[in-house]
């Protein structure tokens, strides 16, 4: 058992935590949940080395430890899988496993076969059937956490810590992850689950642990509690999970596709969306949707098919075209294809509309400020300077400056991939009050999400895709879960 007593922990003036105290046993999966700035991170961190604590205590099966690095907590059993893995792609499986202690053999070379030997070894113990010898790379997203977690449980981790597992997985990726975890309960390992999906903490964990502005606000066991009552304790208010509404004013139609086909990923397809309306597609994996839109953003090429905005036929071959053309698209997987990790916050939240403001190649900067302040007050964006760099702001934020860098350009239509991936409830309300006015004010925005609620909460209709096809369309009484799942599945609506 891990007892951490009376954390507090500041930066500079900013009391992070706050006389925080939680324990984690072995054999359980515990639920470590709040909004982005809770503090959830930072105490984590204090329990893998990362950072030290100001004041408190940690013990572990009643010894007090101190951890002043990370190898002082995986030496006693901790092993942290941080969101972004540490994993090399062009390496094998079993290489990966062994970075940083590799197995010397004789004459001070790498004893590969050991290497393969114990690996081989593990996977067996969990029931995995994966070949060491695997270039990381050919993994799909759950592979990679697996072998995360794989190569915890041979540095003798009896406590994990998982942030965010699931964030960038399908469902079908999540339950082989979920199958992982359980697996681990039974092996005697507790595991620390950090996620902002209350219902993947329904779904997995015993037990739940709530931070809120750096103090313990609620914990005890998930059966005894709803999504309803971990969003309130997230959040400290009652969240809406009502059916979203507007003042809706639809007007003309501003896209249209008609048999639009690609090489693979979707065959066929016809949709239009109108000015004011909020169109949505989903389905699952590998149901061709965000490479629909990547096509009809210039990013892709299509074999056949025709595309007209506000009625007149275009033939997009680039993004910079579909901009032009007032398209505007905020992708899905926000770190790696919706900002620049390496530039500041107002670089990041202008660099779609640099021309508006550059003159002979020079940016005007009071142009640039005045134009960001000003999306800033819309959006809500809370930040410290816009010239910190953009992984200093939450996950909320970092998603409402992705959409601060199209807004300016004034698109007549939007397309947002997954736009509230990785954000927490609170932040996922604000944005869809931004998506909300933004159709308000007579901008067409298509949703493509995986999340069924999502569309139903947002979207006037949806279109469910499978396998590359659209399969039907639901509004009204059918944009239901049940309905939703069956055309996802390749079922058909009864005509009633």
């Amino acid at each position: 058992m891990i007892s951490m007593k009376n954390i507090t922990k500041s930066f500079g003036s900013n009391k992070v935590l706050k006389d925080v105290s939680i324990t984690i046993n072995n054999g359980e999966i515990c639920a470590l949940i709040g909004e982005n700035g809770a503090g959830k991170s930072t105490l984590m961190n204090i329990l893998g080395g990362v950072y030290q604590m100001d004041s408190g205590e940690i013990f572990i099966d009643g010894e007090k430890v101190e951890f002043t690095t990370p190898a002082d907590s995986l030496n006693s059993g901790i092993a942290f899988i941080h969101q972004e893995l540490n994993l090399i792609n062009d390496l094998p499986i079993f290489e990966n496993m062994f970075l940083g202690r590799e197995l010397i053999g004789k004459r001070g070379r790498l004893d590969l076969e050991k290497m393969m030997e114990e690996t081989e070894a593990i996977f067996k113990e969990m029931n995995l059937d994966l070949d060491p010898k695997t270039m990381v790379r050919d993994l799909d997203a759950s592979y990679k956490q697996i072998v995360e977690i794989c190569r915890a449980i041979m540095m003798d981790a009896s406590i994990i810590i998982m942030d965010e597992p699931t964030t960038s997985l399908t469902e079908p990726e999540i339950k082989r992850v979920f199958q992982m975890m359980k697996t681990l309960k039974e092996h005697g390992v507790g595991i620390i689950f950090i996620s902002h999906k209350l219902n993947e903490v329904m779904e997995i964990c015993e037990r739940y642990m709530v931070l809120r502005d750096g103090k313990l606000v609620a914990e005890g066991q998930v059966e005894d509690v709803t999504t309803d009552d971990l969003a309130r304790f997230m959040v400290g208010y009652n969240v809406r999970t009502d059916r979203l509404t507007r003042d809706k004013k639809i007007g003309d139609e501003i896209l249209r596709v008609e048999n639009l086909t690609h090489s693979h990923a979707f065959r066929d397809i016809s949709l239009s969306v109108r000015k004011g309306e909020i169109l949505g597609l989903t389905g699952l994996l590998g149901d061709g949707r965000s490479e629909l839109f990547q096509s009809i953003f210039g990013a892709d090429e299509v074999l056949s098919g025709r595309i007209f905005l506000a009625g007149q036929e275009v033939k997009i071959q680039s993004t910079e075209q579909a901009l032009e053309l007032g398209i505007g698209y905020v992708p899905r997987n926000r770190k790696e294809n919706g900002i620049i990790k390496d530039m500041n916050i107002i670089e990041n939240a202008s660099i779609v509309t640099w021309p508006l403001f550059a003159n002979k190649g020079v940016i005007d900067q009071n142009k640039q400020l005045g134009l960001f302040e000003n999306q800033k007050q819309k959006l809500g964006i809370k930040l410290q300077r816009i010239t910190d760099n953009i992984n200093t702001l939450s996950g909320g934020n970092q998603q409402k400056v992705v959409l601060a860098k199209w807004l300016p350009a004034n698109p007549k239509i939007l397309i947002l991939d997954n736009p509230t991936q990785g954000v927490d409830v609170g932040a996922k309300e604000e944005i869809y009050d931004i998506i909300l006015k933004l159709a308000e004010d007579g901008m067409a925005v298509v949703v493509l999400s995986s999340e069924a609620q999502e569309i139903i909460r947002l979207c006037d209709r949806a279109l469910v895709m499978y396998h590359g096809e659209i399969q039907g369309e639901v509004s009204g009484s059918t944009m239901t879960e049940h309905d939703i799942m069956k055309l996802a599945t390749g079922g058909i609506l009864d005509a009633s």
